[in-house]
């Protein structure tokens, strides 16, 4: 079979790190790839964003089946454009990835069909939302209505931080279009939990479940990052959690897409917070989570090939998905200045046991791997225990060597404090 992935970041290495797992496969190409990719894929020097492009490839070089991993493309509608071709995919349609393009539908949709979220407005305009955040309760959590990386979310502990960032997302537009609308929703607290599931539109099988660290510095300080480390499973996702996440979030989202027209198939991602008053969604993702992938798959014991079909042929209740019982770790290697200001450039060390190294922002230049991005990439250790997992990460990232690269020292801390109570 002859494979393709869109997208070029660690979370597409990881995926294609599985997918050779699968002796059936033959080629896989990376469209774009990235410099460390280019060992398990054939890069192909066409952007992710780029359907006429991509779906032009896929045509000439008899693509089999193909894997459309980052949100952009999959809200551009690339499956649609392919599947146009009779080309098989993994990943929703353009209209059921607005679950992700924008909050104000997923919030809508939750409202709608009842399904647990923070209390929240939306706005279409900077002076109502400015009026808005003037009353509403302290902290709260400013959001921009579309795409932006991760990023997009800001949270204002006071009236000053609140407005400026309405003005920030509305008026200054940082993350362009994507600020044209913002929800502004109560802020909730309680432990995190990452769910990645795979659904075929009536099937919901979850995967392990994850901890995401987005802050850039330890201790949970400095700015959202794209993520700087995962572990998996989550502690605080319990079996009585996951029981009551499956009832009243993830088939309701599931059967909510179908009564919409919107039919789900892929990877939904599910971001919840566990409250006092129970598991509440603070966002959905339509693909998988970068860096939760990166821990989530060495996990998976099912070929990801198969899984991937089943979901595509709506197959999904036909076969088994089973996960280890081990622990994951994955810690990631950053240019310092990330997620703002940083250079790049600088030739990268990667350790002796490239198993569970998923490179993201690197490319060749004269045959060397030199950084290209903020997140470098990502170091994933599996083990026994989740102390044993964290250690042996660690002990891999140490071997990796760039000039001005940092990490996170305390990644996996608050689960094994969890564990400990």
């Amino acid at each position: 079979m002859k494979i393709m992935v869109v997208g070029g970041g660690g979370r597409e290495h990881a995926i294609i790190k599985k997918l050779k797992e699968n002796k059936e496969v033959e080629k896989i190409y990376a469209l774009p790839g990235n410099g460390g990719i280019a060992e398990d894929a054939e890069c192909v020097d066409i952007k992710a964003t780029d359907i006429e492009g991509i779906v032009k490839f896929a045509v000439h070089n008899g693509i089999d089946y193909a894997v459309v991993a980052p949100d952009d493309p999959l809200v551009l509608g690339c499956v649609d454009a392919l599947n146009y071709e009779g080309i098989p995919c993994f990943g929703p349609r353009s209209s059921a990835a607005m679950i992700e393009g924008s909050k104000v539908f997923a919030k809508d949709l939750m409202k709608k069909y009842g399904i647990p979220t923070a209390k929240y407005e939306t706005f279409d305009n900077a002076e109502d939302a400015l009026a808005y955040v003037e009353k509403a309760p302290l902290p709260t959590v400013v959001k921009a209505d579309g795409l932006a990386l991760g990023k997009g979310v800001i949270i204002a502990n006071t009236r000053a931080e609140a407005e400026e960032a309405v003005r920030a997302i509305m008026e200054d537009k940082r993350f362009g279009k994507s600020g044209d609308r913002v929800v502004i929703e109560e802020f909730l607290t309680g432990p995190e939990v990452s769910v990645l599931s795979f659904t075929d539109g009536v099937t919901v099988v979850p995967m392990i479940s994850s901890m995401d660290h987005k802050r850039a510095h330890d201790g949970d300080e400095g700015l959202n990052t794209g993520g700087m480390g995962t572990v998996a499973p989550n502690p605080y996702y319990t079996a009585v959690v996951a029981a009551e996440c499956m009832e009243k979030i993830f088939l309701p989202t599931v059967k909510a897409m179908n009564a919409e027209g919107r039919t789900f198939k892929g990877c939904l991602y599910f971001g919840l917070m566990i409250t006092k008053d129970g598991p509440k969604v603070i966002e959905y993702n339509c693909r998988f989570g970068d860096p939760e992938t990166q821990v989530v798959l060495p996990l998976l014991k099912t070929d990801l090939l198969t899984v991937m079909q089943a979901t595509t042929n709506g197959e999904l209740d036909k076969i088994k998905v089973e996960f280890s019982d081990r622990h994951a770790c994955c810690v990631i290697a950053a240019s310092d200045g990330y997620p703002e200001h940083y250079e790049k450039g600088f030739e990268i060390t990667l350790p002796e046991d490239k198993t569970g190294v998923y490179v993201a922002g690197a490319k060749l230049k004269d045959g060397r791997l030199v950084t290209s991005g903020g997140r470098v990439l990502g170091v994933t250790r599996v083990s026994d225990t989740l102390q044993d997992a964290i250690k042996a990460a660690y002990d891999a990232i140490k071997t990796v060597k760039f000039e001005n690269m940092y990490y996170r020292t305390d990644i996996g801390k608050r689960a094994l404090q969890a564990k400990e109570k």
